[in-house]
């Protein structure tokens, strides 16, 4: 097995394009009943609207060129080809940050705080500030390899990680996650708890205890337990599909894009600060750039699969156990889970616990300033 990084450029070919404007051109957008909206899914007039768009005014060759901006390479780690970006910066003092997404998704999700996490001057902070950049795609998502065989639950994707790190000759870093990046970032302090100085996470995955699950939750943390109960009582339907039937969910939505942007699109919407206007939040260029980074690498169905990896792991893999090096909590109010901190103080050696005053679950495109400064913040204490 090689151990070479090699550059990467995303250049998808014509044909494919092509295609894809074929089949928007003979997409079956679904009738609704009067009335209903969202409030079945995506809403069909928007699916339209938002198709039509696709087809007639999205620009894939500027949006790859914004994506071609940053330096991409891929690496073969574990039998699979890793794609990541890797933005280093000018300031000489600059600390590794490994940046991690989750589902629906991508490298793209961190446009708006590369710059400002690597350059820290040009944007508010200080030199001290700044960070080297690693942003890798999840296996089975973009442009990363889709592994080949089960088994690649989320610890399995951290140690691929560490290994990334250490080919890059990282000996000290931190790292920083959302949605399954929150999942798997724990687990890569865990593996490497003597090179990774801290993480920072905004998706905080803290399970409650066993056997008294409420002790010690204040009364005003009730509220965000219950709507997380309600959250996996009428939203999870998706994570029930994805963890049993990937491949059958997948059929469709390698063959749609129609269907492929209903089912994401309707969770930057759902999941997001956005009042029911998914475009407060997110441009259409922006839905759309992470939607085409699903369907011109074909990886509905293989990033589904982590779905049920994480149920064959227990727990969606959360890591079991207690995190020891330092963790930022960035607590943004329509996260799907925003834990009561007895419950983060058992999982995480918390350093930093900020409750923000807005934003949701795609907090590096929602709210990219809140969650820089945040980053800043915890590092800031251990630099």
């Amino acid at each position: 097995m090689t151990s070479a990084i090699e550059p990467f450029r995303i250049a998808v070919p014509d044909e494919v394009l092509a295609d894809l404007r074929a089949r928007l051109d003979r997409a079956r957008i679904p009738a609704s009943l009067p009335g209903t909206g969202w409030s079945q899914g995506t809403d069909p007039e928007y699916l339209r609207e938002l198709c039509t768009y696709w087809r007639d005014r999205f620009d894939w060759r500027a949006a790859e060129a914004r994506l071609n901006e940053h330096e991409h390479y891929r690496t073969t780690i574990d039998d699979l080809r890793i794609h990541f970006l890797h933005v280093r910066s000018r300031e000489p003092r600059a600390l590794p940050l490994l940046l991690v997404h989750g589902w629906p998704g991508s490298v793209m999700e961190f446009h708006k705080v590369i710059g400002p996490l690597t350059d820290p001057v040009a944007h508010g902070g200080q030199a001290e500030d700044a960070f080297h950049v690693i942003c890798p795609s999840l296996p089975g998502y973009g442009f990363s390899d889709a592994p080949r065989e089960l088994g690649w639950n989320p610890r399995r994707i951290a140690g691929a990680f560490v290994q990334l790190m250490a080919r890059l000759g990282y000996t000290r870093y931190g790292a920083q996650g959302g949605d399954w990046g929150g999942i798997i970032v724990p687990h890569v302090a865990d593996l490497d708890r003597e090179h990774v100085a801290a993480i920072h996470l905004n998706t905080v995955a803290a399970l409650p205890p066993k056997d008294d699950p409420m002790a010690g939750v204040l009364p005003e943390e009730l509220a965000q337990v219950a709507a997380f109960q309600k959250f996996m009582t009428e939203e999870a339907g998706y994570q029930a599909i994805q963890g049993t039937k990937p491949q059958t969910l997948g059929a469709a939505l390698d063959d749609s894009p129609a269907g492929l942007a209903a089912w994401i699109v309707e969770k930057f919407r759902t999941w997001s600060d956005c009042d029911g206007d998914v475009e407060r939040r997110f441009t259409k260029d922006e839905l759309l750039t992470n939607v085409m980074i699903y369907w011109v690498t074909q990886t509905a169905t293989s990033s589904a699969r982590l779905y049920l990896e994480g149920a064959r792991a227990g727990n969606f893999g959360v890591l079991e156990g207690r995190v020891e090096v330092p963790t930022g909590c960035a607590l943004f109010p329509k996260e799907l889970l925003v834990p009561p901190r007895v419950w983060a103080d058992r999982a995480f050696n918390v350093a930093r616990w900020t409750v923000m005053p807005r934003g949701g679950h795609f907090a590096a495109l929602e709210e990219p300033q809140l969650l820089v400064d945040d980053i800043r913040g915890l590092f800031r204490m251990l630099r």
